[in-house]
């Protein structure tokens, strides 16, 4: 849909309040739905479902068409990803979301780096581990994806995400302080990502930027997915260094 016939969809529906209206703009804005959540889905390490994580930021749309207000001038589109990340998020917060299988997995890591270590006197490299473990290199390379990354995520719940607090700021986001912060965050995240090796750049760069997959990462850059997620995860403790508690903005450029 253009952007006139998106911004008439939207004076109609200010005007006329129409179930029917708002239907369109909910099919209108369902892929910005599917890249929010499929960038929580990388931080997860698919312990839940893309397809769930779709039908959690569903509602959150909603919730954010319902209380949108056009008159104040503001770009539905950031208004409308913080709402959908909050509620995906909620709902995540209500689940034992970590997998028994993730948490048996780091179980026999930690197992078989003291064993290591403790046998042979030396740092358990990951070749070591895997071969302790009885799974080739990507397998542990998959396992360590799913742990770290849920270990992300994890941090990144304690933070807290309160949204709520936009029905306020809808009104007030151009405010100097405002916008002053936005600055000093992308300085920010402009300097951890110079701070990444090579490869690690590219994933982060297709993956946020971009908006492609892992799988199709995987093709351009012609490794495994689980290589692909490794890449990532190491490449989001690396820019921690710089961001801190700052990190929540990967999830929300």
């Amino acid at each position: 849909m253009k952007e006139e016939e998106r911004n008439a969809l939207w004076d109609a529906y200010e005007k006329k309040q129409d179930p029917a209206i708002r239907e369109k703009l909910i099919v209108e804005y369902i892929p910005l739905v599917k890249v929010v959540a499929g960038r929580l889905n990388m931080y997860l390490g698919y312990a839940v479902e893309y397809e769930d994580l779709v039908s959690y930021g569903i509602f959150g749309l909603i919730d954010a068409i319902d209380k949108f207000n056009l008159l104040k001038g503001n770009k539905f589109e950031t208004y409308a990803s913080l709402r959908i990340r909050g509620a995906i998020l909620d709902q995540i917060r209500k689940m034992d979301w970590i997998p028994r299988s993730v948490r048996q997995k780091q179980k026999q890591i930690d197992s078989a780096i003291s064993k290591i270590e403790t046998t042979m006197g030396k740092q358990a490299t990951d070749d070591l581990v895997a071969s302790e473990l009885g799974i080739d290199i990507d397998e542990y390379y998959n396992w360590q994806g799913q742990i770290t990354s849920l270990s992300s995520l994890d941090e990144y719940l304690e933070m807290g995400n309160d949204y709520r607090s936009l029905d306020v700021k809808n009104g007030t986001s151009s405010e100097p302080e405002a916008e002053f912060e936005r600055q000093e965050l992308k300085e920010k995240l402009s300097k951890a990502f110079e701070a990444l090796k090579d490869n690690e750049q590219k994933v982060i760069s297709l993956y946020y930027y971009e908006d492609m997959t892992i799988k199709e990462i995987s093709h351009v850059l012609e490794l495994s997915e689980s290589r692909i997620s490794q890449i990532h995860t190491k490449a989001l403790s690396r820019m921690k260094q710089y961001l801190g508690d700052d990190i929540r903005i990967m999830l929300e450029v």
